[in-house]
This record gives structure tokens, C-alpha cells and sequence, in this order.
């Protein structure tokens, strides 16, 4: 080796080549990473520290807006006419109107605000104190009330501050609290609304005023006490340390840096002018994990460049080694990769003989590769075409790619045979309990039996218990009708023995063409909506289909689908399933087709969805986003329909209606009844009043059932009733103008009360005067 160097160096080209490569490769990179590592690293630091400072000036102003539109919302509530010197005599309990309108405005004013945590109202009522949060609490602790009169009696209308009692005796989340005294527009209040900021979401937003990642952020008090800080430790030393700072000192800069746990950090600082008080934030960026990796790529262009030199220096020498030795270079690109060839005496002909002889037996395994992939590429290739990607491609770009994919397509023509499993429901013998299962081995028996017909095709999967075959039939084929009904013949029956499933196989037209192929894959799409809906082998020729369907009128039964509205307005499940049922056998009485069939079960699915939006349920909650439409789509059999309305649709929509009967419809119910006292003598029903109460007949019927455990009218003949025993014992009225007054045509009055009271009300106001 030593030999071999010295014998090169002596060449003058060999010796210039070799210094200008390592100059040009090394040298400037070494300078370059002392440059950035002397010069860069404290002009970083003073450039991001100023970035800093104006940053966080930018985003302050956006959270010192925030506190303001807060403030001013605050103080456009309290003038809001609703929190007038009406409530310190409102009975909240009776007046539920105005509990509830208290509780949609406190809502309305919690959400209005992004910072707001919670927010509520406090009221020295005079039938004692209460509280909104947002729902009615009456006060009855005295250490509760005086902590809250602390907020009524202080001097400002609106403030930050409030007296240290108050924070002892209120469990509020947050120390950021605040209050406007009610009525804004008299001097003495009654009550105040007490906003908590959501301390979670001020830290989110505190967290934007320091631009770096591991940053913190602080907001203290007028007096540099601690409000929040946004550092993740337990202990907050880090916190500790910058309010101790602001604490000890006058800072005069408004922007500093500081070192902390072996990372420099920007300090940068500001206030807030809030009523009444000022804040101070303060920001701690750690610039460290900027200027670090400045001291690491200068680091790494060192390193680097000495690695590259030490590389120029080995190419540099290999390189001139090729300039004379060419016949070496040509041996050595061939034997690289078996270094153990170039020991020792060697022929270096038979060596690139020999890596010859192994490119051409790794060609040759590569090719059965490619053999191996070539069902995969075919199918590919049909999905592209049916999805319309290939549809810019021409004739001859598409025939030139068929035959890369080796099929044979001149004087050829195209045909699909669709293959689609039915009967799954009603066959009781299951040989398979895994769909996918029985589809891949539908697709095996399938191509089993294609192979013995054709010389060219391809099974596609559809893995929806559908299988298509694409064939590509020779142009010199004469009974190719018969051939592919024999076919379909084969395949069915060998299903119906092996999975004992029935099977529906619908054959295309053909086509010459290419880029019609797309077109035979519509043809099979429409013709499998024709098929029977019953259970039964099928084979359907496409042009026989359209012959056959041609002038059939659609039939809906109408009234078996109002029928079955009503049942579940009802909440009776099991009726309904049978209404589901008779109408799918009318349904199917008048036609048998799939496209038929299916419009029918669309449009019932349809009615019962807008039944459910009548009754102000959401689907896409109920059904959590499911693709309820897409589900029925995939339903081929008539139980399977059956029993997916009953139990993914009717079942979980008449759970949620009567899980949902709350305290607000407990309240609709104790209307209703205060109505029916005052008007039980007028001609009342149960449609009446709901419309009284701005709600549907059936809700109001449940809710009253569940509310008082009597139906509407039994309540109110009860009512009736009641008052018609009062009048004949306690007046001289006559048995006419008693009924009148209890809202009872005479004749009608006498039975009702007769079924009611055992007696004809006559005989009943003897029995009982004669007891006097």
C-alpha cells in the first residue's frame, strides 16, 4: 500500500486533484461551522428575545380584548330588564316561567363568553336567599349568606376584588371571580351575577403568549400575588422563582433573560388595566431550545466536514487508481457486492461472465414474481376502470395495457357474469359463520368452474356476498348464450350443494370494446334490481330482464304504513312488527321484483324518519352518524329487513323517547292539570291541550300516563265527577244544569256518572241527603 501511494504522488496531476477535492469538500465546512458557532449564537439570542417581546405584545392585546368583552357583556346583562325588583317577591317555585327564563339567560351568558366557567345568580329574595347555578338553591347557611352579601354590599358595581369570607365559605373552582351587582341601573342591589373564569381554558389561552414549547406563563395581582401560572409541575419552583423576582424588584426592563436548570429563557412582561385592579403576566420562553441547535449543526458541519474530508481522501485515491487501471474499475462495478472475489489470482472475464449468469437467474425470479402478481394487477386494473380513473386513457392505451397484463384481447369481446347469494336468513343449516368466509369460498367455486368454459378471466370479490367474473370471449365463439347458461348453471348448482345457499346470476351483454367494459358493470348493477325478491335460484339476461319489468306499475300500501306510524307513536313494539310484516307481504304480493321491493322499503324507512324528526329527535344522534340508508341498501332478504327496523330503528327511537320524559315535560303535565280545574266545565280533550302546551297529542298522553299514573281522560271525568257529587249534595240545582256545569250533555251525564258511582245521580243525592 505504502509503495502503491508513494508511486501515485509522484504524478503531478494525481497530487493537484487530490488537494483541490479536499479543499473544496472540508475546508469550507469547517469554517463555516466556527462562523456560526462564534459569531451566531449571541446575535440568535438578542434577536429572539426582541421576537419575544413583540409577539407576546400582539397576542396580550387579543386576551386583554377577551377580558374586556367580557366585562362589558357582564355589564349589559345586569341591566337587562329581566334581573329587576320583581325578583326579591317572585315565588320561584310557583312563577316556574320566570325560574326557567333566569336559567336560559344564565346559559345564554355562560356560553357567550369562550373564558366563562361557570355562572351564577345570587338573590335576597324575601321569602329567603337564593342561588342560580343555574338551577334554583335556596341558601340556608348563614356563613353561605354573608359570604354572598359580601358581593351586594361592596362599593364597586363591578369588580375583580372581593373579601377573603367570600372565598371561605363558596366552593368556586377558580380564584378568578367576576361579579356586577343587580339591578345595574339602582343603587341599592339585591343580588349580584358571579362569573368563575374556566381556569383551563385561561391557561390555553395564556399558554399563546409564550411562542416556544416547555414555556410558562404567569398572571399575577396588583400585588404580585399569584393568579395562575401555566407550568405543569406539582412544586411550580419555576413559578416560585419569577414571582419572587417581580416581588424583590423594580424591573425596569420590560424584556431580560435568565438562566434556570441549564436552559436560558426569555423573560418578558406586561400588565393588564382591569376594573378596579392591574394584572401583570409575565412570559418565559426558553430560547435555549432554539439557540441549541445552532451550537448542534455547528458541531455537526465540523464533524461532518472532517468526515467528508477523511472521505475525499480514500476517493480521491480510488479515483486515480481508475484512470489506470480501467480494466479494474469494469471488473470491480460487477464483483462489488462479493468482495471474497477479488483475493488472490483471479480471471476478471469469468468474473463478469459469472455476475452475468446471476443477474440473468435473479431476471428469471424476478419474472415469476411478476407471473405470481399478475391476477392481483388484472383485478386492479378492472376496479380503476369501473371507478372512472383510466377514463382519459384511448382505445389503444387501454389494449396496450390489457396485454401487459398478458390477456389476449384481439378479436376478442367482453362479458360479465354477476354472482350474488341469497337466502341467508332462512336456511337453517350454516356451514360457515364468517360472511367472508363464504364469500371467498363462493369466489373459489366460481373460478373452479369458469376454468373449464373459458381460457380468460378474472374473479373480482366484492366482498358483499358478490362475485363477478370478467370474460373475455373469443369473436369466433357462435353459441355463447348457451355456453354462458350452462356456466350459470354449473356454478348454482354447485353452490346450492356446497353452501347450501340460494344464488341469483345475472349475465351482461357483450362488448367489443374497451372502454365500455365500465358500461357492462351498469348493466349488471340495474339488472340485479330486477331480480325476485323471494327466496330462489335466478339467472337474469339482461335484455330478457327489461322486457319482463317493462309497463309493471309500482303499489304502496299506504294504509298499513300509517298504521304502523301510529303503533309507534304508541311505543307498542310488537304490533308494529307484525304491521312490518303484513305490509311486506302485500308488498310482495303485488311484486316480486328486488326494484320494487326495495323502493318499498325506502319509502317505509323514510316515513318512519320523518317521524322521528316530528318528534324533535335527531337521527344522527339516535343513530350516532350511522349510514342508516347505506345498512338498508345491503339487505337482501325480507326477515333481515324485519327485524333490522325493529331492532336498529323503532326499538332504540321509543327507548330514547320515554328515557327522555324529564322534569320540564313533569312541568308541561301540572299545567295541563291546573288547566283542565279551571276549564274541566268547558268542552276539553287531549288535543286541545296540547296545543295549549305547544305539544303532540301522543307525548302529552305518555307524559300524563307516566306523571300521574291515569290516563287524560280518566283525570279529568275524575275531576268532573268529584264536582258533580259537590253540587248534588250541596245545591238545589237540577240534575240538567249540574251536568251542564260539569260540561255533560243530560243523557250522556246520567250513564257516565251511573258507571262511575255505581248510582244514577238522582238516587245518589237521595241516598246521601237521606244519611243527614
Amino acid at each position: 500500500m505504502k509503495n502503491w501511494i508513494v508511486s501515485r504522488w509522484q504524478s503531478n496531476y494525481f497530487r493537484k486533484s487530490f488537494l483541490l477535492i479536499l479543499f473544496i469538500t472540508s475546508i469550507p465546512g469547517i469554517i463555516s461551522g466556527i462562523a456560526i458557532y462564534t459569531f451566531g449564537l449571541s446575535s440568535t439570542e438578542n434577536e429572539l428575545r426582541k421576537v419575544h417581546l413583540e409577539e407576546i405584545e400582539e397576542r396580550s392585546q387579543n386576551i386583554d380584548d377577551q377580558f374586556n368583552n367580557l366585562e362589558e357583556s357582564l355589564t349589559y346583562w345586569a341591566f337587562e330588564p329581566t334581573f329587576n325588583y320583581h325578583l326579591t317577591s317572585t315565588d320561584f317555585v310557583y312563577d316556574f316561567q320566570i325560574t326557567r327564563e333566569i336559567m336560559k339567560k344564565l346559559l345564554i351568558l355562560q356560553g357567550s363568553q369562550s373564558l366563562i366557567g361557570e355562572v351564577n345568580l345570587f338573590i335576597e329574595a324575601e321569602q329567603g336567599p337564593v342561588l342560580f347555578n343555574p338551577y334554583l338553591n335556596h341558601i340556608s347557611e348563614g356563613g353561605v349568606e354573608k359570604a354572598y352579601q359580601t358581593l351586594v354590599e361592596a362599593p364597586n358595581n363591578i369588580s375583580w376584588d372581593h373579601d377573603e369570607e367570600f372565598f371561605q365559605h363558596t366552593e368556586y373552582p377558580s380564584n378568578l371571580i367576576l361579579t356586577h351587582q343587580i339591578p345595574g341601573v339602582i343603587s341599592s342591589p339585591f343580588g349580584a351575577i358571579i362569573v368563575s373564569i374556566d381556569s383551563e381554558r385561561l391557561i390555553g389561552t395564556l399558554e399563546t403568549l409564550t411562542p416556544y414549547s416547555n414555556g410558562v406563563t404567569l398572571l399575577m395581582d396588583e400585588n404580585n400575588e399569584l393568579l395562575l401560572s401555566t407550568e405543569e409541575s406539582a412544586e411550580h419552583n419555576f413559578t416560585n422563582k419569577l414571582v419572587s423576582m417581580f416581588s424583590n424588584h423594580d424591573m425596569s426592563d420590560r424584556s431580560f433573560q435568565m438562566d434556570w436548570n441549564d436552559k436560558t429563557y426569555s423573560i418578558s412582561y406586561g400588565t393588564f388595566d382591569r376594573v378596579g385592579s392591574q394584572w401583570t403576566y409575565v412570559s418565559a420562553a426558553p430560547i435555549s431550545a432554539i439557540t441549541s441547535p445552532i451550537i448542534t449543526i455547528s458541531k455537526v458541519i465540523l464533524i461532518a466536514s472532517l468526515t467528508v474530508f477523511g472521505l475525499a481522501f480514500l476517493l480521491t485515491l480510488f479515483a486515480s487508481n481508475r484512470l489506470y487501471q480501467p480494466i479494474r474499475n469494469l471488473t470491480s462495478s460487477f464483483t462489488a457486492s462479493n468482495p471474497s472475489t477479488t483475493e488472490g489470482t483471479k480471471d476478471e472475464f469469468k468474473q463478469i461472465r459469472d455476475r452475468i449468469d446471476m443477474l440473468t437467474f435473479e431476471s428469471e425470479k424476478l419474472e415469476k414474481r411478476i407471473t405470481h402478481q399478475i391476477p392481483q394487477l388484472r383485478q386492479n386494473f378492472l376496479i380503476q376502470l369501473t371507478k372512472g380513473f383510466l377514463y382519459d386513457f384511448d382505445e389503444n392505451a387501454l389494449k396496450k395495457r390489457m396485454e401487459n397484463y398478458r390477456w389476449d384481447v384481439e378479436n376478442h369481446s367482453f362479458v360479465l357474469l354477476d354472482i350474488q347469494l341469497t337466502g341467508m336468513y332462512n336456511n337453517e343449516e350454516h356451514k360457515y359463520d364468517d360472511d367472508s368466509l363464504i364469500a371467498f369460498a363462493m369466489a373459489n367455486i366460481a373460478e373452479d368452474l369458469t376454468k373449464e368454459y373459458m381460457d380468460q378471466y378474472t374473479v373480482l370479490n366484492q366482498y358483499d356476498m358478490t362475485v363477478t367474473i370478467f370474460l373475455i370471449i373469443p369473436n369466433q365463439i357462435t353459441n355463447l348464450k348457451e355456453l354462458l347458461e350452462q356456466l350459470a348453471n354449473d356454478i348454482t348448482t354447485a353452490i346450492n350443494r356446497v353452501l347450501s345457499r340460494y344464488v341469483t346470476i345475472t349475465i351482461s351483454s357483450n362488448t367489443p370494446k374497451i372502454k365500455d367494459i365500465n358500461i357492462l358493470f351498469e348493466e349488471i348493477g340495474r339488472a340485479k334490481r330486477f331480480r325476485d325478491f323471494n327466496n330462489q335460484n335466478q339467472i337474469l339476461m339482461l335484455n330478457e330482464v327489461e322486457k319482463d319489468v317493462s309497463g309493471q306499475k309500482l303499489f304502496y300500501p299506504f294504509e298499513i304504513e300509517k298504521e304502523i306510524i301510529q303503533c309507534i307513536r304508541r311505543g307498542r313494539v310488537n304490533e308494529t312488527e307484525e304491521l312490518i310484516r303484513q305490509f311486506f307481504d302485500e308488498l310482495l304480493e303485488n311484486s316480486t321484483k328486488e326494484v320494487s321491493v326495495r323502493a318499498g322499503m325506502m319509502q317505509l324507512y323514510s316515513a318512519v324518519q320523518h317521524e322521528i324528526l316530528l318528534s324533535g329527535v335527531d337521527p344522527v344522534v339516535l343513530y350516532k352518524g350511522r349510514n342508516m340508508y347505506g345498512e338498508l341498501s345491503q339487505l337482501r332478504e325480507v326477515e333481515w329487513v324485519v327485524k333490522w327496523l325493529i331492532e336498529q330503528v323503532i326499538t332504540p327511537y321509543i327507548t330514547y323517547v320515554e328515557d327522555n320524559m324529564n322534569m320540564e315535560m313533569k312541568m308541561v303535565v301540572d299545567k295541563i292539570v291546573s288547566y283542565i280545574e279551571e276549564h274541566y266545565m268547558e268542552d276539553i280533550s287531549l288535543e286541545s291541550c296540547a296545543d295549549y302546551v305547544d305539544t303532540t297529542p301522543y307525548t302529552l298522553s305518555k307524559a300524563f300516563k307516566k306523571v300521574y299514573g291515569d290516563n287524560f281522560i280518566d283525570y279529568l271525568t275524575k275531576i268532573r265527577m268529584n264536582k258533580a257529587k259537590e253540587l248534588l249534595l250541596q245545591t238545589n240545582m237540577k240534575i240538567h244544569e249540574i251536568a251542564e256545569e260539569v260540561g255533560y250533555r243530560h243523557s250522556y251525564f246520567n250513564r257516565i256518572f251511573k258507571k262511575h258511582v255505581g248510582l244514577p245521580p238522582s238516587q245518589y243525592r237521595k241516598s246521601r241527603a237521606s244519611n243527614f
